[in-house]
């Protein structure tokens, strides 16, 4: 089993930049692919980035502006988004599973999500 919390979330105006944290409990998290999600109100939850176990291999939804990146020793995955535009507002959701995919059934555990809200 596998916990996830995500944090830094928040309010940022257009153009700004804000970063999102996932820290995982537990001393598997190197084991796992890391991905991060979002869903806006009234809309399907959609594939933001996804990286493998070791960090070297990444993939991302198209057009992001946005990095992701994971530190195994502190049981993190970081998405790094810049240049926010206002349609990227959406609760952000981390995911573990064994594979990095950019479809949400593949990963197991799922954080609670974290809204970022970009202002025009």
């Amino acid at each position: 089993q596998v916990q996830l919390v995500e944090s830094g979330g928040g309010l940022v105006q257009a153009g700004g930049s804000l970063r999102v944290s996932c820290t995982a409990d537990g001393r598997t998290f190197g084991n796992y692919a890391m991905g991060w999600f979002r869903q806006a109100p009234g809309k399907e939850r959609d594939f933001v980035a996804a990286i493998n176990w070791s960090g070297g291999s990444t993939y991302y939804a198209d057009s992001v502006r946005f990095t992701i990146s994971r530190d195994n020793a502190k049981n993190t995955v970081y998405l790094q988004m810049n240049s926010l535009k206002p349609e990227d507002t959406a609760v952000y959701y981390c995911a573990a599973g064994p594979f990095a995919s950019r479809s949400p059934l593949e990963y197991d555990y799922w954080g609670q999500g974290t809204q970022v809200t970009v202002s025009s």
